[in-house]
C-alpha cells in the first residue's frame, strides 16, 4: 500500500481558504480605522478652551477703525420742487454710509460733493409725490440715490442711504 500512497497525487493547498483569512483581518483592521475616526470626530471631540486672557488679547488686537464705528457722510439739506402735478416741495437731509474710509474721504471732496448734490436734485426732480408717499417708494429713492452716487465715486461705496428729515410740502 505504500506504493499506492506514493502514486496518489497530493491534494492541493487550499489556497481559497487563506484569501479569506486575510480579508477577513484586512476588513477587521479598516473598521477598526472607521470606528476610531468616527469617535474622534464626535464623541472623542473636546471644545477648545477659552481663557480670559485670550479674550482680552484677542479685544486688544482688533484694529481702532472697528471702534469708530460706521462712516456716515451727512450732506446739506435739500430743499427740491418734485415733477409732476400739483408742485410740490421736498426737504430732505441725505446721510451716506460708506463702506470704507477711502470712500468717506473721496464723497468729502468738494467736486465729488457737488457731482453728489446735483445727481440727487435731478433724481428729485424726476421723482412725483405719488411715488414718495409709500414706504416702498422712499426705499426705492433711497436705492436710486445710492446707485447714482457710487457711479461718481472710483474708489469708495455707499452701503446705505439714510433720511434724517424728509418733508413733502
Amino acid at each position: 500500500m505504500s506504493e499506492a500512497q506514493a502514486q496518489a497525487p497530493e491534494k492541493p493547498k487550499n489556497s481559497g481558504m487563506i484569501f479569506q483569512i486575510v480579508f477577513a483581518v484586512v476588513n477587521l483592521a479598516v473598521m477598526g480605522v472607521g470606528i476610531y475616526m468616527v469617535y474622534a470626530s464626535t464623541m472623542g471631540w473636546e471644545s477648545p478652551k477659552i481663557t480670559e486672557e485670550q479674550v482680552e488679547r484677542e479685544i486688544a488686537s482688533t484694529p481702532s477703525a472697528a471702534d469708530a464705528g460706521p462712516l456716515i457722510y451727512t450732506m446739506d439739506k435739500f430743499t427740491v420742487n418734485l415733477g409732476g402735478e400739483p408742485k410740490r416741495t421736498i426737504r430732505l437731509e441725505v446721510n451716506l454710509q460708506m463702506l470704507g474710509k477711502d470712500g468717506f474721504e473721496e464723497v468729502m471732496e468738494p467736486e465729488n460733493r457737488a457731482k453728489a448734490r446735483d445727481k440727487i436734485v435731478r433724481i428729485l426732480n424726476d421723482e412725483a409725490f405719488g411715488n414718495l408717499e409709500s414706504i416702498q417708494g422712499k426705499l426705492f429713492l433711497k436705492d436710486k440715490i445710492a446707485m447714482e452716487v457710487n457711479s461718481i465715486l472710483h474708489k469708495g461705496v455707499v452701503k446705505d442711504v439714510y433720511f434724517s428729515d424728509f418733508v413733502v410740502q
